[in-house]
């Protein structure tokens, strides 16, 4: 009886036959000032590091992004199995700015094999940036499941989700903030991973909702996932992780309370807000549709997050319209007072 071949792990250039899974989490927020923030506010904001610049793009909307901040970790990983497998290395996280009033913080790293086995002095990876070696027998399934999964969170654990929050507690404090936002929303965390499947399988994208606040992304791509493909993917798990919150929190904004129960007043002071500083961010694809065009149209398909954001912003656009109305007198003419007759 033939065994199946263990579906191994590695990031190295040497092993093609090798699966390669990129992990990540991204965390999403209002920024908490009353307005946007222009472009150079942006590049101020972001400058994290000195020796390196903030970039910034006009278009299709103004987004700026940190320079990379490196992490060195040396803890458990979120085996599903419960293996005790060891990771040593590094995780990458920045900050960017979508608008100049959305916030992202994102972490994220890559598996590969330890070729020696065992622990090596910190320059060695410190000149490996973004790479987590293990130490330990495990599979892609074994990591990616595991990574997903709701334990995975457990102190000990190797977590890129505690960097990311770090990394936007770090921005609350800056000077140019003056702490009143224009709505209330949440936060909403984006917990990714990436595995590479066989040639010829089509690519899918597994989307979860886990709760109010968390979601799951487990994307498969097939084929030779070379340093290029490696790079877009985070770029688009921010880029859908931006669109879902934007998603949600229109939603909370129109089911807070019936809209059919407020006042011309109320209506614009609850959706004004909303339609000033959200609805023109919606982009979906717009930076990593290029990239990864397969990833966007399976999100479309399901859940379809389009669709659903047209929806919401034709609700919002037909109750703006409808408290613009003039109000006329509907009282039956039987029901009028009478007027005196005009003298002769």
């Amino acid at each position: 009886m033939t065994r199946p071949k263990r579906d191994k792990v590695s990031g190295n250039k040497d092993a093609g036959h090798e699966t390669v899974v990129v992990c990540g989490e991204v965390r999403t927020a209002l920024l908490q000032t009353s307005l946007p923030l222009s472009q150079d506010q942006c590049a101020r904001f972001l400058a994290l590091r000195p020796d390196e610049p903030v970039r910034v793009s006009e278009r299709p909307n103004v987004y700026a992004v940190s320079p990379d901040l490196l992490t060195g970790v040396d803890c458990r990983l979120p085996a599903a199995s419960g293996s005790r497998v060891r990771g040593v290395g590094t995780v990458r996280a920045h900050a960017a700015l979508t608008g100049g009033r959305v916030i992202q913080a994102s972490a994220h790293f890559q598996y590969t094999t330890s070729v020696s086995g065992q622990r090596l002095p910190w320059s060695h990876y410190l000149v490996r940036p973004g790479l987590v070696e293990r130490l330990g027998r495990t599979t892609a399934d074994d990591l990616t499941a595991g990574f997903l999964a709701p334990r995975a969170t457990e102190p000990g654990l190797l977590d890129p989700g505690s960097i990311a929050s770090r990394l936007l507690d770090r921005a609350r404090g800056h000077e140019l903030l003056d702490g009143q936002p224009p709505l209330k929303s949440r936060r909403t965390r984006l917990r990714w991973a990436v595995r590479q499947v066989p040639p010829g399988a089509e690519p899918s994208v597994h989307f979860t909702i886990v709760d109010t606040e968390r979601r799951t992304l487990l994307l498969l791509l097939p084929g030779l996932m070379d340093a290029k493909a490696v790079a877009s993917v985070p770029p688009f798990c921010e880029e859908l992780a931006l669109h879902d919150w934007l998603l949600t929190t229109l939603i909370r904004v129109v089911e807070r309370r019936a809209l059919g129960s407020l006042s011309g007043p109320e209506v614009a002071n609850r959706l004004g807000p909303a339609v000033s500083h959200l609805l023109h961010l919606w982009l979906p694809g717009a930076r990593s549709g290029r990239e990864l065009p397969e990833l966007w149209n399976g999100v479309e398909q399901q859940p379809g997050f389009t669709r659903q954001w047209q929806t919401l912003v034709q609700r919002i656009r037909d109750q703006l319209a409808l408290q613009s109305l003039p109000l006329h007198d509907s009282a039956p003419e039987s029901s009028r007072a009478p007027t005196s007759a005009p003298r002769r």
